[in-house]
């Protein structure tokens, strides 16, 4: 009986183990399915827009030269102040005038020279290699005399105000500036445009300037320089403006804004909304629908019309009429999400 007891445990033992092997399943990886996100778009149309483009932008003085004399030495004299207004031709400083009086004497003595072997050379009393190693001797130290009185003397080369002063009476002159001269009644600025319009802007063209310290003010301004060469990191060209001043109510350094009256243009004009910008820059993208997918697109923004701006493709062509824009659920997106359409 307990032999037959023991043969029935070891069946049942040995069932259970085959059951439990059956019963085992053997797991493989699964693929997880990225959910597609809800969004809803719109389809690009270009529009007919009187472009009227706004940059900012800082005055300069339309001549700014530092007065570095070419000598060095003592600092004789500086006949202004910060904030002189001098004529073209005013002088500014005087230096140290041992060198010029030095040059002066040795002119003087070359000049007798001169003279007299220009009467030996006419009665045929020295060669002709005499007179001209005499002739280059005084025609260099007319020359050099020249030079150390424009840099002994030193003055304006245009009218305009004393903007910076570095030295006084007495200092030795090491090279940095003894002044900064400023045009003031004439200014300039550099704007930066957008490639995409640089076919409209050309030299000659009537520009609008505006400052916040004078709001019920414009200041009309030439375009006088239209640069000719893209920077390919910003894909912006620079135009140099030219601003009447005679008034001198706006100055150098001061922050101003300027329009650009381009005509009327094809542009793509989305809601604003739709725009993103890159946390921490100033880096403006869109995002588009492409083959199921979010494709982002960086744009730079141009004219705003209330609720709706206009967009410039960084790269030309990554955005295009007919392309469909996402303007609802782009704030989830990610470069190449899945995408769900909804109404």
């Amino acid at each position: 009986m307990n032999k037959i007891l023991k043969i029935a445990i070891l069946f049942l033992a040995v069932a259970t183990v085959a059951a439990c092997g059956k019963s085992k399943k053997v797991s493989s990886p699964s693929t997880t399915k990225k959910e597609a996100e809800k969004v809803k778009v719109m389809e690009l149309t270009n529009q007919r827009i009187a472009k009227q483009l706004e940059l900012s932008t800082t005055l300069e003085g339309y001549e700014t030269m530092n007065i570095s004399p070419s000598i060095t030495g003592h600092i004789e004299h500086i006949y202004v102040e910060v904030g002189s207004r001098v004529s073209k031709g005013a002088m500014l400083v005087r230096m140290d005038q041992t060198q010029l009086n030095t040059t002066r004497i040795n002119l003087a003595s070359t000049k007798t020279e001169l003279d007299r072997v220009t009467a030996l050379k006419s009665s045929g009393s020295i060669s002709e290699q005499i007179y001209d190693q005499t002739k280059a001797g005084y025609d260099q130290l007319v020359e050099t005399e020249r030079f150390q009185e424009e840099n002994t003397f030193v003055k304006a080369q245009f009218s305009g105000v004393i903007s910076a002063k570095n030295y006084e009476d007495g200092e030795m002159y090491t090279g940095a500036p003894i002044l900064t001269l400023t045009q003031i009644s004439r200014l300039k600025a550099l704007i930066n445009i957008p490639e995409s319009y640089f076919p409209l802007v050309k030299q000659g063209m009537k520009v609008n300037v505006y400052s916040d310290i004078y709001p019920d003010k414009v200041f009309p301004a030439t375009i006088e320089i239209v640069y000719p060469t893209i920077d390919p990191a910003s894909h912006t060209f620079q135009a140099k403006l030219s601003i009447p001043n005679s008034g001198e109510k706006i100055r150098p350094g001061m922050y101003v804004r300027t329009t650009l009256a381009l005509g009327e243009i094809d542009a793509i004009v989305v809601p604003y909304q739709s725009v993103l910008k890159l946390t921490g820059s100033n880096d403006r993208y869109v995002f588009v629908e492409d083959g199921g997918t979010a494709r982002r697109v960086a744009v730079t923004l141009g004219q705003r019309f209330d609720d709706q701006i206009e967009i410039i493709p960084v790269t030309p062509g990554d955005i295009k009429e007919g392309d469909r824009l996402i303007v609802v659920g782009q704030a989830r997106l990610v470069d190449g999400s899945p995408l769900e359409i909804t109404e």
